[in-house]
């Protein structure tokens, strides 16, 4: 999952360099950059969680972030901000697959507290 996530926030990276050159993508892209890259530092934390609550809050302050960026491709998508909508799809279908594998963990984990 970790190779999974600092992929994820790779492919971030370069989704940012394909924006359109106005106000409302670079707005954006900062604020996908911030949750789209703290989704693999956040599950470094949640891997070296105390307790299993602990990982249960650690782990939903990933999927949190995996919504915001979520939202925010949504956004760029639909506002046409991005200069391949192609890309956004594929990094969109990634963001989602992610949430759902977070959303079956901290299920599993409360279930087992």
């Amino acid at each position: 999952m970790e190779k999974r996530l600092t992929d994820f926030a790779i492919t971030i990276l370069f989704l940012i360099k394909d924006l359109k050159n106005c106000y409302e993508a670079r707005y954006l892209g900062q604020q996908i950059i911030r949750s789209g890259t703290s989704t693999a530092l956040n599950f470094g934390e949640a891997k070296s969680s105390e307790s299993r609550k602990d990982f249960i809050h650690k782990s939903s302050v990933v999927l949190k972030e995996l919504r915001e960026t979520y939202v925010n491709i949504n956004i760029l998508e639909k506002a046409r901000l991005h200069n391949h909508p192609e890309k956004l799809q594929v990094i969109k279908n990634e963001c989602n697959e992610l949430i759902s594998i977070f959303v079956k963990s901290i299920n599993t984990a409360k279930s087992n507290l």
